[in-house]
C-alpha cells in the first residue's frame, strides 16, 4: 500500500513530508504534490510532517477523496521529484481546510 496526497495540499502544498521521505517519492507540480505509489514504501514518515493533514494511507482516503489515487498516479509520471522543503506559498495558511480545491489544481 502507498500513501496518497489529497485535496487540502491544493494551493498549501507545504513539503515538510517531502525531508522525511526515506525514498524520494514526492513531486512537486505547480501548487500540489504528488506521492508516486511505485516508490512509497508505506513507512508513514509523511503523514504526521503535513500541517495540512492531507495524506492519507491508501486504504483509508476520506469520503469523495478515493480518485486523489489515482491523480497522484498520473501526476507522479509527469512531474520531477521534490527532495528539499521549499517555502509555502504565501496565502497557504488562507487556504488550509478550504474545501472543493480540486478546481484549482494546476497542472502545469
Amino acid at each position: 500500500m502507498a500513501f496518497v496526497v489529497t485535496e487540502n495540499c491544493i494551493k498549501c502544498k507545504y513539503t515538510d513530508c517531502v525531508a522525511v521521505c526515506p525514498v524520494d517519492a514526492f513531486h512537486e507540480g505547480p501548487n500540489f504534490l504528488a506521492i508516486n505509489p511505485e516508490i512509497c514504501i508505506d513507512c508513514d514518515l509523511c503523514t504526521p510532517e503535513c500541517p495540512a493533514d492531507a495524506i492519507f494511507q491508501e486504504d483509508d482516503l476520506p469520503e469523495g477523496m478515493q480518485h486523489y489515487r489515482q491523480l497522484n498516479i498520473d501526476l507522479a509520471t509527469i512531474w520531477p521529484v521534490i527532495t528539499e522543503v521549499i517555502p509555502a506559498p504565501k496565502d497557504a495558511d488562507e487556504w488550509d481546510g478550504v474545501v472543493d480545491k480540486e478546481q484549482y489544481l494546476l497542472l502545469e
